[in-house]
């Protein structure tokens, strides 16, 4: 039975991961200072924050694993400076230093975001970045010490996932499942297109990438092709909760609800909407996959059949009511 690491497990795509990969066999150490969101994870947990070098050597080093996926980060836009993000900077570092020392370890998979690019720009390659929040930048900084490492005894690769949604999920994509479900979401024909990635996939295309030979040094994009307009994704969903299509509005009245909500939030009082929100709706986001779908071929899930599990998934979690 191979044994596999992962730091920041508790999370949303650390807990598809780990069910995902139980059902495969492995033997798993979720490695996490947060408590699993699925409580029947939580024999797999062990407390331990990413930025305690020495707690988290002796729990690795106890497990001996042969791959290590590290997903512990801080993902929110919060903080302005790097310090905030110390989690994505010097915990990727502790990580590092840690796998140099494991004799057992076969390969190891980094986690990065693609917000080492600001929505809209597509890199030239995977040294081209171009951030544009703190947090970018500190996953710029923790790839570039990945690519530093130098004469391991193990694989490593770095991914990089996109807009990715479905099962324990957090902001932003359950609060648009929750906008489409109370009836907010609007065609306001300036929608955007975007590479997203439903999380069956996501964990589907990273368990390849354990499997894979010959790609070490390399990054991926973790998400779902085609890319879709997030006004023909809203449709979609509200369909299948038989709501039938969203309704179209005019785009100044969206700027409107935009600038209510920037003075709301800046009050403290919680908004749907925002300036920044409004942005990240109407600018186009397409990432590259080629190389991704190269190494482990299509993915098994249609968006459609995606909506249906996710709903699934809200009805029992979260009490969603629909037909």
């Amino acid at each position: 039975m191979t044994n596999i690491t992962i730091t920041g497990g508790s999370g949303f795509i650390g807990t598809n991961l780990i069910s995902y990969l139980l059902e495969k066999g492995y033997s798993i150490q979720n490695l996490d200072i947060n408590p699993p969101k699925n409580k029947k994870l939580i024999g797999y947990w062990e407390s331990v924050d990413i930025l305690d070098n020495k707690t988290l050597y002796t729990k690795i080093s106890a497990f001996k694993p042969e791959i290590l996926i590290h997903l512990a980060a801080v993902t929110d836009l919060d903080g302005t400076t790097l310090e905030y993000y110390a989690a994505n900077t010097k915990g990727t570092e502790n990580i590092i230093e840690i796998c140099n020392s494991l004799d057992s370890l076969k390969k190891v998979i980094f986690t990065s975001s693609m917000y080492v690019c600001r929505p809209g720009y597509i890199p030239k390659n995977y040294d081209d970045y171009n951030p544009h929040t703190t947090y970018g930048e500190s996953k710029v900084a923790g790839e570039q010490l990945v690519k530093a490492i130098k004469q391991a005894d193990y694989n490593w690769v770095i991914i990089r996932p996109t807009s990715i949604w479905g099962p324990w999920f957090g902001v932003p994509y359950i609060d648009f499942f929750e906008i489409v479900y109370k009836g907010r979401f609007v065609d306001f024909g300036r929608a955007c297109t975007k590479t997203y990635g439903f999380i069956d996939n996501s964990v589907y295309q990273i368990h390849k990438l354990m499997e894979v030979e010959n790609i070490h040094g390399q990054s991926f994009y973790i998400g779902d092709k085609p890319p879709i307009q997030i006004s023909d994704w809203g449709n979609e969903i509200s369909t299948e909760m038989g709501k039938g299509p969203i309704k179209s509005v005019p785009f100044s009245l969206l700027k409107l609800a935009s600038i209510i909500g920037d003075i709301l939030i800046k009050c403290g009082i919680k908004f749907p909407m925002s300036s920044f929100r409004l942005k990240n709706m109407t600018t186009n986001n397409i990432l590259p996959l080629d190389n991704l779908y190269e190494v482990v071929g299509e993915p098994p899930i249609s968006r459609n059949s995606g909506i249906k599990r996710t709903l699934s998934w809200l009805q029992q979690e979260k009490g969603y009511k629909y037909s």
